[in-house]
């Protein structure tokens, strides 16, 4: 069970809640705080006192007052007004990600929402219950307002939901649960769209299977090398502990241990005196990439505890100020910073296929074919990898240097971090299918050395991955096999299937 309060919520949690459908309730505590603030909404809607959200329009219109017999209507307004989204929905991942994050920021005490608003959210989520939400149409500021109004929806018994493996109308799947669709008080609808969670969840989710990704590219290239007969001396621990980098000192002992009771790698000097830089380099790139994740991380981490909308309540409503910490900027930039580290492992990724399948890089058959000539081997491959690698260089354009004004100049400078966001996602599935077709090529290629040489753990990755895709004997429709490496690397449980090794000491 994950308890949120508002304020402890970490990545860990996030994952179990996701993948492994843990309930999530709301502390007491937490509750008790939403109540405070809720009273303070009410007060100021009773003496009619004139703040931002509760009793004016949004936007431009935030010096138009709203008489009190119809700031519920206001709420009504707003969700439908701004549910404008269009495109694709986002995976149901990011929509149960978001029901948790928006979940969790309301529970500061912050926001002035009534607590029914906050068990409805748990109550989807618990249900398995997630909105169709459209992934295009968010600034990045005042928050992810489109999203964020079609989440708001469900809770209305309105728009559509994924439940149970269909889309269906929100109010089939709440009533087959004994939901009932709530009415949006004052401030409630503000409080549930003005904020970053589209963006944030969508990045926790590139995040945590970027992070497993990353993982995953370690072994797949360990296994490279003994495909290529590759030199370990580049990997020994004194090299990478005089550069300094903990991330590179890490990649470093990972692939020694991948690789350790190896009879295929080699010795400085004993084939060639040196290998190309994407198999020398491997800590120094791979753990580059980790330096921005773990950067990301620290980001995801304030983000998904931190109070987005506006206005917030504060001094048991003594101060109710109009701020911004909707715009999502520093998610913005972490996720276009994501998308350049994830796409460099696809780009290194797709240098070492080459090495694969090049005759004119080693000494095994050309393109990996079992019949050069007659059959092409894996020589497309290549083709799919070098396309998606390049591809994903257009994704990895920074969204984040873009704005646009809106709300007649009053909204004047945006974010566009959801775009980042979709974007890393992209580039994400993208690096997986290179990663998945250097994993094909570096079984082939051990195949031809001998599997019977290889060391311990790369050789339980060549058997687990055999188990799906077989050998290349005959040029076949290789698109399946891309696709079913890529699956599998992504549902695998990677902690538990190839054990990473601790820390250096230094580092720890």
């Amino acid at each position: 069970m994950v308890v949120l309060t508002g304020h402890t919520l970490t990545l860990e949690e996030v994952k179990r809640v996701l993948y492994r459908d843990e309930f999530v309730i709301a502390s007491k505590e937490s509750m008790e705080a939403v109540e405070r603030s809720r009273k303070a909404v009410e007060e100021i809607v009773a003496n009619k006192n004139v703040v931002y959200g509760i009793n004016t329009g949004f936007g431009k219109f935030s010096d138009v007052l709203i008489a009190a017999g119809d700031v519920e209507e206001l709420q009504w307004n707003l969700i439908h007004s701004h549910a404008c989204g269009v495109g694709e929905p986002f995976p149901e991942e990011v929509s149960r990600a978001m029901l948790l994050l928006r979940a969790n920021a309301l529970l500061k005490g912050y926001s002035g929402v009534r607590p029914i608003v906050i068990e409805r959210l748990l109550d989807l989520l618990n249900a398995k219950i997630h909105p169709v939400i459209p992934q295009q149409g968010s600034l990045g500021a005042s928050g992810d307002l489109a999203p964020l109004s079609h989440l708001a929806l469900a809770l209305l018994g309105e728009g559509e939901v994924f439940y149970r493996g269909k889309r269906v109308p929100a109010i089939e799947a709440l009533s087959a649960e004994g939901i009932a669709p709530i009415t949006l008080k004052a401030k409630e609808g503000l409080a549930l769209i003005n904020g970053t969670q589209a963006m944030t969840a969508m990045g926790v989710v590139v995040y945590l299977e970027a992070e497993q990704l990353a993982y995953e590219s370690e072994a797949i290239a360990a296994m490279t090398i003994e495909g290529l007969r590759g030199i370990i001396d580049a990997f020994d621990e004194h090299v990478h502990l005089v550069r300094g980098y903990r991330q590179q000192v890490e990649v470093a002992a990972r692939i020694r241990d991948y690789l350790a009771g190896s009879k295929l790698t080699t010795r400085q000097g004993e084939l060639r005196v040196q290998d190309a830089y994407s198999l020398r380099c491997i800590p120094q790139v791979h753990g580059a990439s980790w330096q921005v994740l773990d950067y990301v991380k620290e980001k995801l981490e304030i983000e998904i505890n931190a109070a987005t909308d506006n206005p917030l309540i504060f001094e048991g409503g003594a101060k109710v100020i109009s701020g911004g910490n909707f715009h999502g900027q520093p998610i913005a930039f972490a996720m276009d910073f994501m998308k350049i580290a994830i796409a460099e492992l696809a780009n290194i990724s797709e240098r070492r296929i080459e090495r694969l399948v090049n005759p004119q890089l080693n000494d095994l058959p050309p393109f990996l074919s079992p019949a050069p000539g007659l059959q092409s081997g894996a020589m497309i491959m290549q083709y799919t990898a070098a396309s998606l690698v390049s591809e994903n260089k257009t994704f990895a354009h920074p969204a984040s240097v873009d704005s646009i004004p809106s709300s007649a100049n009053q909204e004047d400078h945006v974010s566009m971090g959801t775009i980042a966001s979709r974007h890393a996602y992209a580039i994400l599935q993208n690096t997986r299918r290179v990663l998945a077709i250097e994993l094909i090529c570096a079984m082939q290629a051990v195949e031809y050395r001998g599997v019977e040489n290889m060391a311990p753990k790369t050789r339980k990755l060549y058997e687990a991955v055999r188990n799906i895709v077989p050998s290349i004997t005959k040029d076949r429709i290789f698109s399946k096999d891309i696709e079913a490496t890529a699956q599998w690397l992504k549902g695998v449980d990677w902690p538990f299937f190839l054990q990473t090794i601790t820390p250096t000491n230094q580092y720890s």
